[in-house]
């Protein structure tokens, strides 16, 4: 399914010419870890490049290589024991319904398959020494999406260059040596699964078998395929390895496939793509391939520019920009940290690909931290949440088709769980879509996975205004929204509708029990499934009758309450004050204040209050993406130094690796692209017909401009100011329509012509 392009075309135009950049990674070392090694990507296919000298790593990732096979999990005696699990919630037994809901309602395997790393392409360049290495330097830039690694030795100057090229889905390295017949290599394929090395037309060929799941056995194939093409010099295979001496230079092509061809699916022939793939990357030169791989790359990198002013940091090695930064904040930095979060994001989901999980596409291990999967209570979300504002809607793709295929799963859970229509998806899935609740009732027992990713499908129709769009995944809407037609239970106490049972992701309010029924951001993602479903059938003119149930369920949704502490509920009952953990890390209930738009400074100020004091009682630090997260509920609150010193936090030694990556710890992206996120939220907001201007511009990031900013309704956003003020801010739009356009307490609303900027500046809001 394509995505609606609109505005990509004029920008591809005006993007062609080049221009400055500094937007780069680099080191003066190569790395000794994992997490100081620079990633590469096209969306499908990936490495981490270590930047090694006499041996040099490349550590290669497939999308799709999962372990297990097609499965269902749904636990078969889930849906008689549903009605006692209720009952005993309706009760205020917890204990007794999280224990009965673990023995009878988590799935069966309870927990799901993992994202594998295929292995690793080892080089050995010339002995494979390293002593007298000079003039070392390694980098990735992140504008034309390529990793190179420079040094000499023994005289012999050495560049490494190596690409992900969309175009042909092949990793691409390219060595070159400074004097004639002075590059000896050696590469070969190392891999963790069971497989087995032939040799095949001058190219090393992989095959092998994905690792077995829990209680479910490996159902995938997969194929690698190395191919060299040296210029001069002698190429043989020995020991399963490509041998090469007395080169100039040399282009190895990487190719990976597996017999992924659908959840359900597992019998392609990743031997043919792999074959054709590794075909037509000889036809081209790695320079014809890099300039692709830079323009197509570029086509969506470019077109958002952000600059915050340089310091003298700015042009140390990142590992050291990182460690100077704890002491002195970089505003450049802040910038580098923003486009790497886009170029992370462009390089781990594209159309096509897989969505973006826990580690984006880079993952080292065969049972890597929470196998890497897609945790649907938070930190997939957070993956999606620059996409938009940031002009990557194309970027979200991936994310609309595994909420089709989870639609399909999820029918088969809602009926065989619930009894319900529509479709479910608890909190995490995997390459297979399971949706059954997993991990235990503590973590798992939360319905509103599928509900949350719909409000992304909602997200990306109002930004693009695409009526094909909306009504092609109206049904993925609808089915969410029926489920909870027929799930939501009315709670004897109050009379409203809640979920029952769910829990409150991944925090407890007694002990060790997280069972209950109605929690905060249950109620809260609920009035926007509801809200964002009835306004589509209205939009489509379908389904009158049942828009009406959806808003007659809105109306009865408990509402939103403040605690004894001012603090906003967390829970249907006053429990946050006696809850084990008061810094948990989740912030589930501020749901309604970022990224929903319930909770605002302007429309619920008593409530925007109350999600303040729930923020100072949870602390600022925390991991990864739970301290991101905060960075954007300050923005939102628009508290700019606030969210800048949690920033400052998050780019830390204890939340960033040397590479950039986001510290959870151990790596997770998402705090990567949540703070992002953060920077953004920071400069732009946007609701409806909306556009705050610099709303939490800290006193850090005195003056400065960022472009191509997207707003909901088509609109491209530049911005600049200078001491603190706005400059000027340029509307684009290729519709009609009008703006409100907010800066400080000033507000100015503007009628927009298509293809005319419209142009407002500080005076504009005296």
């Amino acid at each position: 399914m394509a995505l609606p392009m609109h505005l990509h075309a004029r920008e591809e135009k005006e993007e062609k010419g080049p221009r400055p950049h500094s937007d780069r990674l680099w080191y003066r070392q190569p790395a000794q870890e994992w997490v100081e090694a620079l990633p590469v990507g096209n969306g499908r296919i990936g490495a981490m490049v270590f930047g090694g000298i006499g041996t040099e790593r490349l550590q290669l990732n497939e999308d799709t290589l999962w372990s297990g096979g097609p499965y269902d999990p749904v636990n078969p005696r889930a849906n008689a024991a549903l009605p006692e699990v209720r009952r005993l919630i309706e009760a205020g037994d917890y204990a007794a319904a999280q224990e009965l809901a673990n023995a009878e309602l988590i799935a069966t395997p309870a927990s799901q398959m993992a994202y594998q790393t295929m292995g690793d392409l080892m080089l050995t360049i010339g002995s494979g020494e390293t002593d007298d290495a000079q003039d070392y330097e390694r980098d990735l830039n992140l504008d034309s999406a390529i990793a190179s690694t420079r040094f000499t030795v023994g005289g012999v100057h050495y560049t490494r260059q190596i690409i992900a090229s969309p175009h042909h889905q092949v990793l691409a390295i390219h060595i070159t040596a400074d004097q004639p017949t002075a590059l000896n290599l050696k590469a070969a394929l190392l891999t963790p699964h069971k497989a087995s090395w032939r040799v095949e037309n001058g190219e090393i060929h992989l095959i092998g078998h994905n690792g077995d799941g829990p209680d479910t056995p490996g159902a995938l194939r997969f194929s690698t395929r190395v191919a060299a093409i040296p210029e001069g010099g002698a190429l043989a295979v020995r020991d399963n390895a490509l041998v090469l001496e007395g080169a100039s230079s040399v282009t190895l092509f990487i190719a990976m496939a597996t017999s992924y061809r659908r959840f359900d699916d597992p019998e392609g022939d990743p031997k043919a793509v792999t074959a054709r793939q590794i075909h037509n990357a000889r036809n081209i030169s790695f320079a014809e391939m890099a300039q692709r791989t830079a323009y197509e790359h570029r086509r969506l990198y470019r077109r958002v520019s952000l600059d915050l002013g340089t310091d003298a940091a700015a042009s140390l090695p990142t590992d050291e920009r990182l460690r100077r930064n704890e002491s002195s904040p970089s505003a450049s930095l802040a910038a580098l940290y923003f486009q790497y979060g886009r170029y992370l994001l462009i390089a781990s989901s594209r159309p096509g690909s897989q969505p973006a999980n826990l580690q984006g596409i880079w993952n080292e291990s065969v049972n890597p931290p929470w196998g890497s999967k897609y945790t649907i209570n938070i930190n997939t979300e957070m993956n999606y949440w620059p996409a938009e504002i940031t002009g990557l809607g194309e970027c979200v793709a991936p994310l609309v088709e595994m909420v089709r295929d989870l639609a399909v799963t999820g029918t088969r859970t809602a009926r065989s769980m619930y009894g319900a229509r529509g479709w479910v998806a608890h909190h995490n899935t995997d390459l297979w879509r399971a949706t059954a609740p997993i991990d235990g009732a503590q973590w798992g027992l939360w319905p509103m996975g599928g509900a949350w990713l719909c409000t992304h499908l909602w997200d990306h129709y109002d930004y693009h205004r695409d009526a094909a769009f909306l009504k092609d995944i109206y049904p993925l809407l609808r089915g969410s929204a029926l489920f909870f037609l027929d799930t939501l239970q009315r709670d004897s106490t109050s009379g409203t509708l809640v979920t029952n049972p769910s829990i409150s992701p991944e925090n407890c309010h007694h002990g060790e029990i997280a069972v209950c029924a109605g929690p905060a951001m249950d109620r809260q993602i609920l009035r926007d499934l509801f809200d964002q479903t009835s306004r589509a059938a209205e939009l489509l003119n379908v389904d009158a009758d049942l828009a009406a149930q959806w808003r007659a369920a809105r109306s009865q949704l408990a509402p939103d309450q403040i605690g004894q502490a001012g603090q906003l509920q967390e829970w249907l009952e006053d429990w946050d004050l006696t809850a084990p953990e008061p810094h948990h890390r989740h912030v589930s209930h501020l749901y309604g204040l970022y990224p929903s738009h319930q909770i605002s400074l302007d429309s619920t100020p008593e409530l925007a209050q109350a999600a303040r004091t729930s923020l100072i009682m949870r602390g600022d630090e925390s991991t990864g993406w739970a301290t991101a997260w905060r960075a954007n509920l300050w923005a939102r609150l628009r508290e700019g130094d606030h969210a800048h010193a949690i920033l400052h936090y998050l780019l830390g030694r204890e939340r960033t690796y040397p590479n950039m990556f986001d510290a959870h710890p151990p790596f997770q992206i998402d705090g990567n692209f949540g703070g992002t996120a953060a920077i953004a939220e920071m400069l732009m907001q946007n609701h409806g017909d909306t556009i705050r201007l610099l709303p939490a511009l800290p006193s850090a990031w005195p003056e400065g401009a960022i472009k191509g900013l997207r707003a909901r309704g088509r609109c491209k956003v530049d911005i600049a100011w200078k001491n603190g003020a706005l400059v000027n801010a340029t509307i684009l739009s290729d519709v009609p329509g009008h703006k409100t356009i907010q800066w400080g307490s000033g507000e100015r609303v503007i009628e927009l012509v298509a293809g005319r900027p419209t142009i407002v500046t500080g005076p504009d809001f005296s």
